[in-house]
């Protein structure tokens, strides 16, 4: 049986049929690391705002695109929060959920994990309920339209309080959200996931699957304190956990999905080009590493850039792009009868009737 890094072995085939035509069309992937805020493109933020009224701080695109050269996650930040101020109804919402799944599909996702900020939204005067509605009434149905089964994860702005979390959180609750997972965003450096021990411990309690955002701009013991203290089941980003051997070794065993974003490192300076991006060495350690966009609008690129860019630089092998397709597969949280239908089409197979 063929086994792929990232989990249990995939289905025996043919040697002729074992390995995907990479060439011919993008990989059936999972995207596990996409914020849907982060998928405002230009032009879909000059139409809702002219639909809302809102006046926008831009001449036109070219302006708003020549803001996109961040130093940093801050400056990243303070353009993506800003942004937002466009998304005012369920409609709108929707509309971007939509314009995401639809770029998606071609990037050849066929599963999406999705975070959003309901924070951002709702410290703006935006109802909990039109942010989440807006997004979960797509999301509903994007296997039928898109061919993506997707999970919503709510995501919560580690430089705000816990008790704005768990306020936002106990809102989600109470009106039975569909969300599946929470996860921890926004500025890393000097918020360590600690700070949200008690959110987690009550998502814990409700069933949730459990993520978090570490080792990107923070230390390798952030990873270790949202493994430790968090009991998150998989780590956003962790490119930082190369600085401790121990940790490597840890997260080696015990097959903990890190879900790298190279695109997204390089934009906002973690690493200063794609070729100084550790992934090789992540995947050469054996870690359970998979290729997402994270915010691609402000980014460059969905996941088949990411795919393309890497593959540009480091010409990597069949087999490497095969792995970290299987990788995002077994890492995520669908079903395991969705997971097999995917490896299914990742070996060219008929997914089992």
């Amino acid at each position: 049986m063929d086994n792929f890094a990232g989990g249990s072995a995939v289905a025996e085939t043919e040697p002729e049929t074992a390995e995907p035509d990479v060439s011919a069309r993008p990989l059936p992937v999972a995207e596990l690391h996409l914020h849907i805020e982060g998928t405002l493109q230009p032009e879909l933020i000059f139409a809702l705002a002219e639909r809302n009224g809102i006046s926008l701080p831009y001449s036109g695109l070219d302006e708003l695109r020549a803001r996109y050269e961040f130093t940093d996650l801050q400056s990243f930040l303070d353009l993506y929060y800003a942004n937002m101020a466009v998304l005012q109804t369920e409609q709108d919402f929707a509309d971007m959920t939509r314009a995401y799944l639809e770029r998606a599909a071609a990037a050849g996702v066929r599963h999406a994990e999705i975070m959003m900020d309901p924070q951002a939204h709702t410290s703006r005067g935006i109802p909990l309920e039109t942010c989440v509605n807006g997004v979960a009434s797509v999301l509903a149905t994007s296997q039928e339209e898109f061919g993506i089964s997707t999970l919503l994860i709510a995501a919560f702005m580690r430089d705000l309080s816990e008790a704005s979390a768990l306020e936002v959180f106990d809102g989600l609750l109470a009106m039975n959200a569909p969300i599946g997972a929470v996860g921890l965003d926004s500025a890393e450096v000097g918020n360590p996931p600690s700070k949200f021990e008690r959110l987690y411990a009550k998502a814990r309690e409700a069933g949730l699957r459990l993520t978090a955002h570490a080792g990107e701009e923070g230390p390798p013991s952030y990873i270790l304190e949202a493994l430790d203290i968090l009991g998150v089941e998989r780590i956003d980003h962790g490119i930082r956990c190369m600085e401790d051997p121990d940790l490597v070794e840890r997260l080696v065993d015990a097959r903990i999905p890190l879900t790298v974003c190279p695109l997204s490192n390089v934009r906002l300076r973690a690493v200063d080009t794609l070729a100084d991006h550790p992934l090789p060495a992540m995947l050469a350690a054996g870690l359970n590493v998979s290729v997402n966009s994270d915010d691609p609008a402000y980014f460059g690129g969905y996941v088949d850039d990411n795919f393309s860019q890497l593959d540009a630089v480091f010409e990597l092998s069949d087999f490497d792009k095969a792995r970290l397709a299987a990788n995002s597969i077994h890492s995520s949280f669908a079903t395991e009868e969705r997971k097999s239908e995917l490896l299914a089409e990742l070996n060219g197979l008929e997914a089992p009737q």
